[in-house]
């Protein structure tokens, strides 16, 4: 049944979710609609495990550092936040799937099974907050770029000697110090909800050249079976 939750999450992000058996009744060669993106067999194994474990640990969740720089409100709440991020260690997955939905999704698949027990000490790190996925716009900045980058902050006890990925595509990466202006939003996260949250953000942040302009980041607090789940968008300051 958590499972099938789970499976029912993936489908609207137009992902599919492995597993080693086959679906109690189905026949070999039953017919069914194939999946938007299907994960290749021998890169993504049976997630049951990985999920099942996320979920009994789902309220233990360490937030990645950071420091308050300012704080701006309307109407008692706040319209955005500017915050230092420090220097550290992240465990990172580039995905170019057509649609954005599908990129972060198989990522984030693959980061699940190295926090769970694909990592060279096999066991469980913890979760940290936000996951982080980085975005570019196209030249005419009216598209996002297929390439997206997701990003896990390493739990604290693992910041000096990072486990090492038992898959190759995950790259334990040292990430400079981030200087970033946030704005909370809610729901879903599609190329149209992004485009239209960046779009929005601009508006009220006004015109200004000590942000990038072309990329951004967007973070995400709260696991895809939550409808209406906590998002951000960072607009990154120039160095």
């Amino acid at each position: 049944q958590l499972f099938a939750h789970w499976e029912a999450v993936a489908s609207t992000h137009r992902v599919s979710l492995p597993r080693g058996e086959r679906r109690a009744g189905e026949a070999d060669g039953a017919a069914g609609p194939p999946p938007a993106s299907p994960p290749p067999a021998h890169c993504l194994a049976d997630m049951a495990g990985p999920i099942a474990q996320m979920t009994r640990h789902g309220r233990l969740r360490e937030p990645v550092p950071y420091v308050t720089l300012a704080r701006l409100d309307k109407c008692e709440e706040a319209a955005y936040e500017e915050r230092q991020y420090p220097a550290g260690k992240w465990a990172c997955v580039t995905k170019g799937e057509p649609m954005y939905e599908q990129s972060i999704s198989m990522s984030f698949m693959k980061l699940m099974r190295y926090i769970c027990k694909e990592n060279s000490v096999g066991c469980y790190l913890g979760m940290t907050i936000p996951v982080l996925n980085e975005i570019h716009l196209t030249k005419e900045g009216t598209e996002l770029a297929r390439e997206v980058l997701t990003a896990f902050y390493l739990p604290g006890a693992f910041q000096q000697n990072p486990p090492v990925p038992m898959d190759p595509e995950i790259h334990i990466t040292e990430r400079a110090p981030l200087r970033v202006i946030t704005r909370v939003f809610y729901g879903m996260t599609t190329e149209e909800t992004i485009l239209r949250e960046i779009s929005l953000f601009w508006e009220l942040l006004g015109s200004t050249d000590t942000v990038l302009q072309e990329t951004y980041i967007v973070a995400a607090y709260e696991n895809p079976s939550i409808p209406q789940r906590r998002n951000e968008i960072w607009f990154i300051r120039r160095a």
